[in-house]
């Protein structure tokens, strides 16, 4: 599994602490930026980096973003299809957007989370798979349904 990283300039620090932890823990890391702190940069370019990395792989790729609220990169996200964004508070949240809902997203708030705080989160995003129970896939299905009828493929042009 590759794990796609970004984050603005809010969530700077707390991308570099999460993206030294997977690389520590063997993951397959791309970060797909600001490589450096750069007050004027804006959370939409790096949702959608990673938001168009988890879409080309959906079933194997993870993404991880970080803003200051988490709230911009989360709906930035979930704009693209077949990603399923989940804005994370804690462990517990964590664990049933794996696990119900098959979150390959994961948006955190840098401004509201402590460095270790967002580790255990990740850690169980990470470590938790998706349920499969019927009532779950159902309720993805609708979803992707739903992304069919409001949305279109992005084609190879729009993707560079």
């Amino acid at each position: 599994m590759v794990i796609y990283i970004g984050a603005d300039h809010r969530g700077f620090e707390l991308k570099e602490y999460l993206k030294n932890f997977l690389k520590n823990k063997g993951f397959e890391v791309v970060d797909v930026g600001n490589d450096h702190l750069d007050e004027n940069d804006d959370y939409p370019d790096f949702a959608e980096k990673v938001a168009v990395k988890v879409n080309q792989d959906y079933e194997n790729a993870r993404g991880v973003l970080i803003c200051g609220s988490g709230v911009g990169v989360d709906v930035v996200a979930n704009k693209f299809m077949k990603v399923r964004s989940a804005l994370v508070a804690n462990p517990d949240q964590a664990f049933d957007s794996r696990n119900d809902d098959d979150a390959n997203v994961l948006a955190l708030a840098a401004n509201y989370l402590a460095l270790e705080d967002a580790q255990k989160i990740l850690t169980v995003w990470l470590s938790t798979p998706f349920s499969g129970d019927p009532h779950h896939l159902r309720r993805i299905q609708k979803i992707v349904q739903l992304e069919f009828k409001i949305s279109k493929p992005i084609s190879e042009e729009e993707q560079n």
